[in-house]
C-alpha cells in the first residue's frame, strides 16, 4: 500500500506493530495525510513511515542495558517543567480560570483536571508526543526514537478514547501553544 516501493503492508487489530522476523515491512496502511494507520484509528506521523520502514530483526533497540536505560529515564520528570505545566497554570490564574487540580488520579496522568466538569488536560511535548511538524528525531539510534515517540503517541490516543469513553473531555495543547489566547479559547468552550 505505500507505493511502488515493493513494500507490503496490511491492517492489524492493535497499535503500532513491526515485523522483527521479516526485514523492511511494517505492519498497517496509509492515512490520507501520509501517515500511517495501525488498527484502531492510530496514526504514525509521516515522518516516521520511512524508518519504519527500514526496521528489521538485527537491529539493536538500544546502546545501554535495560538495567541503564530504566535509571535514565526515571531521571526524566513528567511534572513541574517550567516551559510548559507551570506556563499553563500562570496561563489560567491570569485569565482567572479556576477548578483545577494537579496530580489527579485519572488514567494517563493529565497535567490539568478539572473534576466538576470532567474536563482532562494534557500539555504535550513537541518531541516526546510526536508533534507532525514539529518533532525533529535524532539521527543517533534513530529506530529507537521512532519506535518510541510512536508508542507515546499510541499511548497518548488510547488514553484519549478512554477517558472519552468514560464521560471525560479530553484538552491536549501542544507546549509550544500554552500561552496562546486560542489555547484559553478551547479550555473555556470545553469547561462551559
Amino acid at each position: 500500500m505505500f507505493g511502488d516501493d515493493g513494500i507490503t503492508t496490511k491492517r492489524l487489530d492493535r497499535a503500532l506493530s513491526v515485523d522483527t522476523t521479516r526485514p523492511n515491512r511494517v505492519i498497517g496502511s496509509r492515512g490520507e495525510s501520509g501517515s500511517i494507520i495501525c488498527g484502531q484509528n492510530t496514526r504514525i506521523p509521516h515522518f516516521m513511515r520511512i524508518s519504519l520502514i527500514v526496521v528489521g530483526a538485527e537491529d539493536k533497540m538500544d546502546t545501554f542495558s535495560p538495567k541503564k536505560r530504566s535509571w535514565i529515564m526515571a531521571q526524566v520528570k513528567s511534572t513541574g517543567n517550567k516551559s510548559t505545566e507551570q506556563a499553563l497554570r500562570a496561563t489560567l490564574r491570569e485569565h482567572g480560570i479556576t477548578g483545577w487540580r494537579r496530580s489527579y488520579p485519572l488514567l494517563g496522568k493529565p497535567d490539568f483536571v478539572f473534576p466538576s466538569a470532567k474536563v482532562a488536560v494534557f500539555v504535550d511535548g513537541c518531541f516526546w508526543h510526536g508533534h507532525p511538524r514539529k518533532c525533529r528525531v535524532p539521527k543517533a539510534n534513530r529506530p529507537y526514537w521512532v519506535r518510541k515517540i510512536a508508542r507515546n503517541v499510541a499511548r497518548d490516543q488510547h488514553v484519549t478514547r478512554t477517558l472519552k469513553e468514560k464521560g471525560w473531555k479530553v484538552v491536549r495543547i501542544w507546549e509550544d501553544s500554552v500561552q496562546k489566547s486560542s489555547t484559553v479559547a478551547r479550555l473555556r468552550k470545553a469547561l462551559a
